[in-house]
């Protein structure tokens, strides 16, 4: 048993009014701020550190401690923080922060909403100078009871932060933004229905640290485009710029994918004229119909077979995504997704399942995954025995309190 009713509504009551925003001054030259890594959130480590003089660490040290986290890690992010006897400000970005910033507010003082490249060097310069940080654009804190939250002003323009500075090497993202607006993803809300693209002068600068040069987006075939409509003249001049390095150029692949209704007989030439790359992944989420026009994708079956039937006509083995336990799902649409993974696999291709996780800020947030079907979670484990299917499709918790 927990203790007096007393205590619990005064413990509740903290964990409502969260974390008291805190003001320091640092001395960054003497290694104050550091930023918190683990394998999942590397490539953040290498767009962010370099924005002001910080350090990785695999602990809570004292000084500005830097988190960027998703939902299925934000328990344990949690956890830690709680454990932590260190005398530190924490500060928390990335995927679930944003979406839940009071809720991540119970642990840490500051939360960077949405992009990082702006809010994050004014929130560290202000707690470096003494400066009270509440007015910056994109930084949540709490005052007493209520959450003081100034939204994300503009955008970012990518071509003015790297991608990365060495020596943290990550992919290069080369796209923000995407218009579709899927139910069930984030990428829309944390930046936006309008794609941004960095210049190719800027990419091929950066690609000459790569041993081979990948890249995240969206959509690799949305590249120079509205998102919408491809603009294939611009995806060509920067493979071709690409290849003047002589590094083998990966397009398509992970950590980025295509749309299926993006993949053309010039697209395909155009990968595998310039890239290394044998396979292509494509988001084909679902083999219902139903489904497909409920999440809001704006494509069909028909174009992800066609994807797939293309990408084989090249020589490229598609790697198809397909999501499983989509809160709208029936056994019907289920058993169509289940149909489509054979028949991609009978084809030539490869599936990678994944289970409906409900992420906070999506449309799908408050909706659990429905229940596997026997039949189909069989079906699918037929095929990865097969060496066919590889992931997984069982539901996940998604991490947090809210």
């Amino acid at each position: 048993m927990s203790g007096t009713r007393e205590d619990e509504m005064a413990e509740r009551d903290g964990m409502e009014s969260g974390r008291t925003c805190r003001m320091r001054n640092f001395d960054p030259a003497n290694g104050s701020v550091w930023f918190r890594w683990n394998r999942k959130n590397i490539n953040s480590i290498a767009s962010l550190i370099h924005l002001r003089p910080a350090r990785p660490t695999d602990a809570p040290r004292p000084g500005i401690m830097l988190y960027s986290f998703s939902s299925l890690q934000a328990n344990e992010v949690y956890r830690e923080i709680e454990m932590a006897n260190v005398d530190a400000v924490y500060i928390a970005g990335g995927p679930h922060p944003s979406a839940r910033p009071k809720e991540a507010l119970q642990y840490f003082d500051y939360v960077v909403v949405g992009e990082g490249e702006l809010a994050l060097p004014r929130l560290l310069d202000a707690l470096i100078q003494g400066l009270d940080p509440t007015g910056i654009s994109g930084v949540a804190c709490m005052r007493g009871r209520e959450m003081v939250h100034n939204p994300p002003g503009e955008t970012v323009d990518l071509d003015l932060f790297p991608p990365f500075k060495p020596p943290y090497i990550a992919p290069i993202e080369i796209s923000r933004g995407c218009p579709w607006g899927c139910a069930y993803c984030q990428t829309p809300r944390l930046f936006g229905s309008s794609m941004r693209h960095r210049s190719i002068e800027t990419i091929a600068r950066f690609a000459r640290f790569l041993k081979d040069v990948r890249f995240t987006t969206p959509n690799a075939l949305a590249y120079g485009s509205d998102g919408r409509v491809p603009r294939l003249d611009k995806v060509e001049r920067l493979l071709r710029s690409l290849a003047d390095l002589g590094r083998p150029i990966y397009f398509g692949t992970f950590p980025s994918e295509v749309r299926p209704d993006f993949v053309s007989e010039k697209a395909l030439e155009l990968i595998t004229r310039f890239c290394a790359n044998k396979t292509l992944s494509i988001g084909g989420q679902s083999g219902s119909p139903r489904v497909l026009r409920e999440i809001g994708r704006g494509h069909g079956v028909e174009e992800v077979a066609d994807a797939c039937d293309l990408s084989l006509d090249f020589g490229l083995v598609p790697q198809v995504d397909l999501i499983l336990g989509l809160p709208m799902e029936g056994p019907d649409d289920q058993m169509a997704t289940l149909e489509l993974a054979r028949w991609i696999v009978g084809r030539g291709g490869r599936v990678r399942a994944h289970s409906f996780t409900p992420l906070p800020g999506t449309p799908l947030e408050r909706f659990a995954p429905a229940l596997i079907e026997k039949e189909v979670a069989s079906g699918l484990g037929r095929l990865a025995l097969e060496g066919k299917l590889e992931g997984s499709w069982q539901p996940t918790p998604t991490g947090g309190t809210a």
